[in-house]
């Protein structure tokens, strides 16, 4: 007997714009948008992917940027992120952290501010609808030049405390060093944004050191190849680093070949704060309630182990302070209640 998932209070940490869509949203705004999508997203959805290699990424991001391309409204935007939104809830989530690279829609909506504005309201239209708390990360992406991530950290500090809360760094971490964002994220930092970068995905330890070395990490988008470092670990779990693990996309892109590979076992044992995350279930499948699901039928945490995980994901957000205590009085209560057949 164990107690239903869908129920226990959480906070997602590690889930991308785009990648949030519905799939049937994306069918049907490219239908409407007269945008063509190929066979992967459609028929064979979620499509086949591994990343390991430059044409696996390459096609990984073509795919995404078809989806990207069928967001050309206002409207759009707020369907996506009320429906994300919708999903988190049905998953139990109190808290959503979704994460945005503006400079992706900005030709769209009329400029980088316009577009993190837009993203803005759609996000507090959703929260006053849902129930559900909303914090947007902004991302730069680390195959364009540092001096864009500069610009989006200016644009991020300008929005500290409005809705912004976090400053990511995302994409292939083969084509661009952690250590060249140091003064992108030094200014995140100086507008008291939790510094959130990826690391420890594609790349090895290495990586992971950058991030806490020269971006000062908060947390860890992945993280997951730091396993391979024991004394890395051991750093993560004495700083409380949270990674942001998220199993699926582990899988799809190839970190590791199938999903009882996945370090969550040993990095939570290892004493690392642990975040579950989606990823971009529009383009792996699952979402949040069944990273926990994986987490429990794949690596047999308990439901203690399952609340402590929750835990781990409020503590380390970006929520308001009310809401953390409400969310973590939720998981007591969860854990209070029988278990069910």
């Amino acid at each position: 007997m164990h107690r239903p998932i869908a129920r226990l209070p959480k906070a997602h940490l590690h889930q991308h714009f785009t990648g949030s869509m519905r799939h049937t949203t994306l069918v049907e705004l490219a239908r409407e948008r007269g945008v063509h999508l190929p066979h992967a997203l459609v028929e064979e959805w979620p499509p086949k992917l591994r990343a390991t290699d430059e044409r696996g990424w390459f096609r990984f991001q073509r795919l995404y940027d078809i989806a990207r391309s069928v967001l050309q409204r206002p409207e759009d935007i707020y369907r996506l992120m009320r429906e994300a939104t919708e999903d988190e809830r049905s998953a139990g989530s109190g808290w959503l952290e979704i994460q945005v690279d503006p400079s992706g829609y900005a030709s769209r909506f009329d400029g980088l501010t316009a577009t993190l504005e837009l993203i803005l309201d759609a996000a507090r239209t959703a929260e006053r609808d849902t129930g559900v708390g909303i914090g947007i990360m902004v991302a730069a992406n680390r195959t364009k030049h540092p001096l864009d991530a500069k610009a989006l950290a200016r644009l991020a500090a300008q929005y500290s405390g409005r809705g912004v809360g976090a400053f990511g760094l995302n994409n292939d971490e083969r084509r661009g060093r952690a250590l060249e964002f140091e003064g992108a994220f030094r200014i995140a930092r100086r507008a008291e944004l939790v510094s959130a970068p990826h690391g420890g995905e594609l790349h090895g330890p290495r990586s992971v050191r950058e991030c806490l070395d020269e971006l000062s990490a908060d947390r860890l988008g992945h993280g997951v190849r730091a396993i391979e470092d024991p004394y890395l670990v051991e750093r993560i779990a004495t700083q409380e680093v949270t990674l942001e693990v998220c199993p699926t996309s582990n899988v799809s892109l190839g970190v590791v070949e199938e999903i009882g590979h996945v370090p969550l076992r040993r990095l939570f044992d290892a004493g690392a704060p642990i975040a579950l995350g989606a990823d971009d279930p529009l383009l792996f499948g699952p979402r949040l309630a069944e990273q926990y699901e994986i987490a429990r039928s794949v690596f047999g945490f308990s439901d203690n182990e399952l609340a402590l995980l929750a835990r781990m994901s409020v503590n380390g957000s970006t929520a308001p302070d009310a809401l953390k205590k409400e969310l973590l009085a939720g998981i007591d209560a969860w854990l209070a209640a029988p278990p069910v057949e």
